[in-house]
């Protein structure tokens, strides 16, 4: 089915075709169509208009509402102040609209593909190997995966790429440690779980690190494992390929916990670019990009300088021959857009590297990778703070694990779910289920609705709370909906477009037919924290219609029932398709 235009659009090309009409001098002209709270919508173009023609800004409002055409969209229209056009809608517009909307049998609600849809490779969720992921990777992850979904929704190819720590000199103690203590990444039995993976792992790192601190000829050896590694000799490969796998057991457990999904292909780490490095570098020096500076290859900028005033360069190749993640990032760049043909790469990164990826996204377009047709942007998110709005650590002053992190939510949430379960009826596997899928809503809905990057503090409390802007509420407003379709009897939801509609009908109604806007300028500024605001107020704008308009009243006609129940409908299947591009799962009975 063919995608539906929203009012607004409709709208605004009626009243650019009747400024055209009425005033043939004034060119391609803006109506400057808004929301307003006089009517349903402000047109302000005129004003701008009449300064131009020289004409009295009135009379020019006058004689475009004169040229508009006679259809079912506009109610009334009324000039306004100096030229402003005051429109409210017709009650059958909108009823219509939303019904054309309910009928997209693709179930995307009427939302059109973006016209101009490209490939985006989207970096974030960036683990580390024999690491424990710890709640400063929550929000990379989290906000990666929302724009992975709506990125997708909206028609864009998605590659998705995880740039996992998986190379450099620790893995040298790691590795030589492992050769000479064997055992110590052997399981009893059957696959080891996420759990015993991540202890396997921390056991090794501890034992390695002490035994390196405290033995030389250990140190010694570590070092030359380093050598072997960057060499490609087979025995250091395979050993540094154990740890790869045992981590990828731990950093799935987490994803699964997450709700996301993650799979092999999409996990390039930093040793995926290992045979691209020396090439960038011999590229960026040939080109003239990078020069020699006391032995590094080094990349300069006239706006980077340190704090003595020195020119602060993007250093490539370190003095030592050693590369450093400038030649690992701009390589990663070069394969996105050389070998999977990206035209927009996204980086989901702490907001603290922003100045590596302002250096690093300048050194790809001096060297021609990123281009007027290829575009990179880092998506930057802030940090994660306790109530007392410090850095979030445990009392102990150490990085909160996000494993513990995300189990604390669960149970919270099951605690919420509990409480309610008798009078909906849960089984206790519905109530586990259900706690899952509230707690993880509860962490994900808090990190996306606050602008990724501003920080934001971490309130487990206030997250599974029943009311305000916290998922658990529009969870629980697209249950109550679905319970109200259950008990709707023989009545159906069927649109009436003769009838009349309440305030607040129109006002849900209104709100309904933005969603398709509203993804579109999300997508198009990489910003979910607007959808999850889309999303809160539609909840809101439900809960005023439910408690002033009766929707299963016995003294309504039963035309009233049934457009009130497709209101009902086709706002519990917005709820459910925003939060699932949000990655949150909304149960049916809650």
């Amino acid at each position: 089915m063919a995608s539906v235009n929203s009012l607004a659009s409709t709208l605004q090309q009626q009243l650019a075709d009747a400024l055209t009409a009425a005033l043939p001098d004034a060119g391609t002209a803006d109506p400057l169509l808004r929301r307003s709270d006089r009517a349903d919508f402000q047109a302000n173009g005129i004003l701008a208009l009449a300064k131009k023609l020289k004409g009295n800004p009135r009379e020019v409002a006058a004689q475009v509402t004169g040229a508009l055409p006679a259809t079912d969209l506009i109610k009334d229209i009324e000039v306004s102040g100096p030229g402003f056009l005051n429109i409210t809608l017709s009650d059958k517009a909108i009823t219509e609209t939303l019904a054309a909307r309910a009928a997209d049998d693709e179930g995307r609600l009427g939302v059109p593909y973006n016209s101009a849809a490209g490939t985006t490779v989207i970096d974030y969720a960036q683990p580390n190997v024999a690491k424990e992921m710890h709640v400063g990777h929550l929000r990379s992850a989290v906000i990666g995966d929302a724009m992975v979904q709506i990125l997708e929704f909206t028609g864009e190819s998605v590659v998705r790429r995880h740039h996992i720590g998986d190379w450099g000199t620790q893995f040298g103690m790691l590795i030589q440690y492992l050769i000479e203590h064997p055992d110590q990444l052997d399981h009893e039995g059957e696959q080891a779980d996420g759990e015993a993976a991540m202890s396997s792992l921390n056991r090794l790192y501890k034992a390695s690190r002490v035994l390196f601190d405290s033995d030389e000829e250990f140190k010694a050896r570590s070092r030359d494992r380093v050598v072997a590694l960057q060499a490609g000799e087979p025995e250091t490969l395979a050993m540094w390929q154990r740890f790869v796998d045992e981590s990828k057991i731990y950093f799935y457990s987490v994803f699964d916990k997450l709700d996301m999904e993650i799979s092999d292909p999409d996990i390039v780490g930093e040793s995926g670019y290992n045979d691209m490095l020396e090439e960038t570098c011999r590229i960026l020096e040939e080109t003239g990009v990078a020069v020699r500076s006391e032995g590094a290859l080094c990349v300069f900028f006239d706006d980077v300088k340190g704090p003595d005033g020195n020119p602060t360069p993007l250093i490539v190749k370190k003095t030592n021959g050693g590369y450093g993640y400038a030649a690992t990032d701009l390589s990663a760049i070069r394969d996105r857009v050389q070998n999977l043909k990206a035209d927009s790469l996204l980086y989901v990164v702490d907001v603290r590297q922003s100045l590596h990826f302002k250096m690093v996204f300048e050194t790809a377009r001096r060297a021609g990778w990123l281009n007027d047709g290829v575009k990179a942007h880092q998506l930057a998110f802030g940090t994660i703070l306790g109530k007392d709005g410090k850095p979030f650590k445990t009392r102990e002053g150490v990085t909160v694990k996000l494993e513990d992190l995300l189990d604390e939510a669960v149970e919270r949430a099951t605690a919420v779910v509990r409480g309610k379960a008798e009078k909906v009826g849960l089984t206790e596997e519905e109530i586990l289920e259900n706690g899952r899928y509230v707690g993880i809503g509860a962490v994900k809905y808090a990190d996306l609705s606050t602008s990724a990057v501003r920080d934001y503090k971490f309130d487990l409390d206030q997250m599974v709370a029943l009311h305000g802007d916290t998922s658990v509420y529009l969870q629980y407003a697209y249950a109550r909906i679905r319970s109200i379709l259950r008990n709707a009897g023989d009545a159906k939801p069927v649109a009436h477009p003769e009838l009349a509609l309440a305030p607040a009908e129109r006002a849900l109604g209104l709100h309904l037919d933005q969603f398709g806007e509203v993804l579109a300028e999300v997508a198009a500024g990489y910003e979910p924290h607007k959808l999850a605001a889309y999303l809160y107020q539609l909840a809101s704008h439900y809960t005023t219609f439910y408690d002033q308009c009766h929707v299963l009243s016995d003294e309504n006609p039963a035309e009233v029932v049934e457009n009130r129940l497709f209101l009902c409908d086709i706002t519990a299947r917005t709820l459910h398709q925003g939060m699932a591009l949000l990655g949150i799962r909304t149960p049916d009975r809650l």
